[in-house]
């Protein structure tokens, strides 16, 4: 498949600059064709049955593989989720923490992973985005070190294997921005990652996963219907083999035919592309702007703009670039996926010259 045909799979791309896949990345027809289809079948021909259960559970399972193959692990580490929320909550539970307990973060993390986090009831200790920082700020006390592998703020990629192996406590890490992004790698290095399929991996929504690399030393505290092989009618249950015991509930045919499609639409290049098209963006705006994001980090590219962020995310959509401001930070994001053109960034380039 060549870029120009990989390209084309996304009608939004025909009008928009399209940069911001770290919030939701562009659906391709063939993805949405999937979707439509599906509803079709079930319109046609109902949602019931033993044949449609059997379609939706095979659904499921060709989704747990599509997500192994992504992030490089076997398909039973991988629970099927609606969200990396969804997956920080499942690990927060299900590690039974209590006032006695630390969970380590840093400053840097979205409220999806922090409000898990601090519903724990573990004390959260808070430190500088850094990998000594969070190795240094460890105590016997410490439970879990939770913390995105590239921080959605400044696209600064930190290395957990290397907090998970200097530490030796278990690491969550929030993957919303490099699942599907950067080649895989980190989450069969560490406990726990989560997957946020809506945004790299050009999915329809609610669609996630979390991968955990030991099922069996983490407890079902939250438990959906999928979540047990066999149950009392107290609610005893014995949990499914491997991660599937953490899938977190229902997802939509429709939604899981879309996933498909989605996992389909992926070219074999697309990391080297993706960040060439990263490194590319900051060579563009380095005259124009302060660039935050370190080289080689990740997909991301933040920036502090000289003016105002809002006004100027605002200019750039009218221009037909979109981009996303981070609030309370002074920062305007660029997400550079294997989709993006260069005339997508000069695009983005050439409005904040003129905005500025």
């Amino acid at each position: 498949m060549t870029f120009e045909e990989a390209r084309a799979q996304f009608p939004v791309l025909e009008r928009l600059a399209y940069l911001n896949a770290g919030t939701n990345g562009p659906l391709a027809r063939s993805t949405v064709a999937a979707v439509s289809g599906r509803l079709e079948r079930d319109l046609r021909e109902g949602r019931s049955g033993t044949g449609w259960i059997e379609e939706v559970l095979a659904l499921r399972e060709e989704a747990r593989r599509g997500f192994a193959e992504v992030v490089a692990v076997e398909p039973e580490l991988v629970a099927l989720t609606d969200s990396t929320t969804r997956g920080c909550q499942i690990v927060a539970a299900g590690l039974g923490l209590g006032p006695g307990d630390e969970i380590v973060t840093t400053d840097q993390e979205h409220f999806g992973l922090t409000g898990p986090v601090h519903a724990s009831g573990a004390r959260v200790v808070v430190v500088d985005a850094d990998e000594d920082a969070l190795v240094a700020a460890v105590t016997p006390r410490t439970r879990l070190v939770a913390t995105s592998h590239v921080l959605w703020t400044t696209g600064r990629r930190l290395d957990l294997a290397r907090v998970r192996e200097a530490t030796g406590v278990p690491v969550l890490a929030d993957g919303a921005q490099s699942a599907g992004a950067i080649p895989p790698g980190e989450a069969a290095l560490v406990d726990f990652t989560t997957v946020s399929a809506q945004k790299w991996l050009c999915a329809p929504e609610p669609t996630g996963a979390l991968v955990v690399r030991d099922p069996e030393r983490l407890a079902v505290s939250i438990p959906s219907y999928l979540a047990q092989s066999a149950y009392e009618p107290d609610g005893a249950f014995t949990p499914k083999a491997g991660a599937a015991r953490f899938d977190s509930g229902w997802i939509g045919t429709p939604t899981l035919a879309g996933l498909l499609g989605a996992f389909a639409t992926h070219p074999e290049w697309r990391y080297e592309r993706a960040a060439e098209a990263a490194a590319r963006c900051r060579e563009l705006l380095d005259p124009l702007v302060e660039v935050v994001t370190p080289p080689d980090h990740s997909t991301l590219v933040s920036f502090r703009p000289s003016g105002d962020p809002t006004a100027l995310v605002a200019a750039l959509a009218e221009r037909g670039v979109v981009v996303r401001e981070l609030p309370g930070r002074d920062l305007v994001r660029a997400s550079c996926g294997w989709w993006t053109s260069d005339d997508d960034l000069r695009r983005l380039a050439d409005g904040v010259a003129a905005a500025a």
